[in-house]
């Protein structure tokens, strides 16, 4: 056996002995279940190529942000140890052989099993030498008319630099030499294939639609961009670049700020490579050079088959088709909130004054809280608006009404992160035309991303009497991604969010500091501890005969300290259910350690982004939501919020949400001790699927809801 294999036991035998999951190895594992996604053979073939888009799209951020992170550390020398014990480079090699092994998975099913559906299906993506003489005309036609005069040729030699290539772009690099050269000398073009062509070229034919990757096109008619020397070879390849970054804010936010973060964000196009996708069979002389040059080795480099796609992202063309429309799954209207059946034939501010209102999307409409906004700008009696803002749609109805509100006169308020990781230049926009419009717009605060989901609109209504309208929420105020995400967010008047609010807001807007907060769990004040409290309160009830019990559903659960509170629970005999989505670094059903502990992941239609935390309290539950996961960047380095639910029907609607998840048989995942998942078995039961489930919820199942 040689050394190199040794090694890598050496590093699994390792991992497996932590008490704790590697963050970036239980991500892979998440991608897997978004992959499994695209198998399922119930679903059309436009559904599973959604899947495998994503599957792509997820890995070009693990890359550039996860992968990225890791070569800061690399390359300046930095010490950094993962949750196994490894140091940086066992753990590079491990991250990059394992990330391998993914994308061989996903490539192989894609041409062995996703593929051959296509012709049934009314397309094909098509191969160029087997298109007919007449296609091969009107494809190039289109090359020459369109394409040609967008390619730029940038040749690397002695009298040029090598050129700085865009991150994610597919890129071609064209080998050539001079025939009048006797040296016979390499050199190498590399042309990049522009961003705003579509993926493919269609044709439409009796038998369906064919697509033509671009690639492809550019690729039988490169000659035309290389007069008079020879084609050695042609390569296709795509790169990742390392885009993660920390903002260290200036005293100056007008401007130094701004500029700082305009070219942060550009970072990104010229930050280090990390991973190199290139087509099989590549020039074994450019790939010297390229490796040379970003500075990789075998393990940074990814084959793709030439049957198989580089960049599946570009799929999407062909499942938002027009042609297909029809084909996706379909999405139920959204049924009404328990606590407010009148919606659409009452006044919302007058409902709010009589009762909350818990919303569950995207099975509730985010409509009420657009219309809580739109009202409010054109409402006379409306003094103020403040609102935190992570991401918005593109053609935002929340921006909208804030432009308005401020034309009105109405003093409006918006922290706008815009460091939110790659919305960053959409939110800047925004920012800016709010901040032209009249707002007071803060952009983020200090050091820290504000990542908390608040709203206040203040009212002054016709008896004199102020009335302070509050929604808090785990999601963001886009009305788009409120359709595919399930977020849950509470809208009420009561004094007590109205009065924590209202602190929190003087805490990130101006030079606060409150003393107790009645309702809110803050960060990075004191979520941690306080979250540890409730965690050893359910341990002492247990050591004390009590009964006790956590459930905690979440995104990505990372925080060791809190992971450690949670061990010694599950030591004391407190039941503990887990149920996230992403990447978990606790590990469940240790002997000794983390016996009491089931971790479940959901994963199917509808993204699950909603954060909730259930106490058993001896009876009396406590349950909180919020914008929170268990990080360290949530609790060290965000502004969230975590907010106490207090009427019993708003905490009902809680426990059902966790009870139906943890009851699910076609979206739920088991983790393993080893950090591996497996499908959850229906053994006989029928099937209970949450994104079904949900439309169908009352008043008389969520009032039975119980836990422990």
């Amino acid at each position: 056996m040689n050394e190199a294999v040794l090694s890598m036991e050496k590093i699994a035998h390792q991992v497996a002995e932590s008490n704790y999951i590697s963050r970036d190895l239980s991500w892979l594992q998440f991608n897997y279940r978004v992959l499994d996604q695209a198998k399922h053979i119930d679903r059309s073939i436009f559904d599973r190529l959604k899947f495998l888009s994503i599957t792509s799209s997820n890995m070009d951020e693990f890359c550039t942000i996860r992968l990225g992170s890791l070569y800061n550390y690399l390359d300046y020398g930095k010490e950094r140890f993962d949750y196994s014990g490894l140091r940086e480079e066992p753990f590079r090699k491990l991250l990059l052989t394992e990330t391998q092994k993914f994308c061989q998975d996903q490539n192989d099913y894609y041409v062995r099993k996703l593929k051959p559906l296509f012709a049934q299906n009314g397309f094909i993506i098509a191969d160029f030498n087997d298109l007919s003489v007449e296609t091969i005309h009107r494809v190039n036609e289109y090359f020459y008319h369109t394409i040609f005069p967008m390619l730029t040729p940038m040749v690397f030699d002695s009298y040029h630099t090598f050129p700085v290539l865009i991150h994610n772009r597919l890129s071609f690099g064209v080998v050539t030499k001079n025939p009048s050269d006797q040296q016979n000398q390499l050199k190498i073009s590399f042309i990049q294939v522009p961003h705003n062509l579509p993926r493919f070229y269609e044709v439409v034919t009796d038998e369906g639609i064919q697509f033509i990757p671009v690639e492809d096109i550019i690729s039988h008619n490169i000659h035309h961009l290389f007069r008079n020397v020879e084609i050695a070879s042609i390569n296709l390849f795509r790169i990742n670049r390392n885009g993660d970054f920390t903002l260290e804010e200036s005293e100056d936010i007008e401007s130094n700020f701004l500029e700082d973060l305009k070219r942060k964000i550009k970072t990104r196009r010229s930050g280090r490579v990390v991973r190199l996708e290139v087509e099989e069979n590549p020039d074994p002389w450019m790939m010297r050079l390229l490796k040379i040059q970003w500075d990789l080795d075998d393990y940074n480099v990814f084959t793709v088959s030439k049957q198989s796609l580089i960049d599946f992202t570009g799929l999407l063309q062909i499942v938002n088709h027009k042609e297909f429309k029809g084909k996706r799954a379909h999405q139920p209207d959204p049924i009404k909130p328990l606590n407010f059946p009148e919606q659409g034939s009452r006044d919302l501010f007058d409902v709010l004054k009589e009762r909350d209102i818990l919303l569950h999307h995207p099975y509730n409409s985010m409509e009420p809280v657009l219309e809580l906004l739109e009202k409010a700008a054109d409402d006379p009696y409306v003094l103020s608006i403040k609102i935190t803002i992570y991401r918005v749609a593109k053609e935002s109805r929340v921006t909208a009404a804030l432009l308005k509100a401020a034309e009105n006169g109405k003093h409006v308020s918006v922290l706008f992160e815009v460091k939110a990781r790659f919305d960053e230049e959409n939110n800047l926009r925004e920012a800016q035309r709010l901040q032209k419009a009249g707002c007071f717009v803060i952009y983020g605060v200090s050091s820290l991303k504000t990542h908390t989901k608040l709203l206040l609109i203040v009212r002054k209504e016709g008896d004199e009497k102020v009335y302070r309208y509050v929604h808090l929420s785990s999601g963001n105020y886009n009305e788009s991604t409120s359709r595919l995400y399930v977020d849950i967010g509470l809208l009420t008047t009561r004094e007590d969010y109205a009065h924590d609010v209202s602190d929190f807001f003087n805490v990130i807007t101006g030079h606060s500091q409150p003393a107790t907060y009645r309702n809110l769990i803050t960060s990075p004040r004191d979520m941690r501890i306080q979250l540890s409290n409730l965690v050893q309160r359910e341990a002492e009830n247990a050591r004390n005969g009590i009964p006790s019990g956590i459930v905690i559903k979440l995104n990505s659960f990372q925080d060791k300290e809190l992971i450690d509170d949670l061990y010694a629970a599950s030591q004391a005999g407190v039941p503990i259910k887990l149920i996230v989505r992403g990447m978990c670094c606790l590990r469940p059903g240790r002997k000794g350690l983390s016996e009491n502990i089931e971790v479940i992941s959901i994963v199917g239609e509808y993204l699950e982004h909603s954060r909730i935390y259930y106490f058993h309290n001896a009876g009396n539950p406590k349950v909180y939501i919020g914008s929170a996961d268990a990080m360290v960047r949530s609790f060290d380095r965000r502004i969230e919020s975590l907010f106490l639910l207090e009427e019993e029907i708003l905490r009902k609607q809680a426990m059902n949400n966790l009870r139906y998840n943890l009851k699910d048989n076609v979206n739920a995942y088991i983790m393993q001790e080893d950090g591996t998942y497996v499908i959850r078995e229906a053994n006989g039961e029928p099937a209970f699927n949450i994104h079904k489930e949900f439309y169908h919820v009352t008043k008389e199942i969520v009032m039975e809801a119980k836990l422990f």
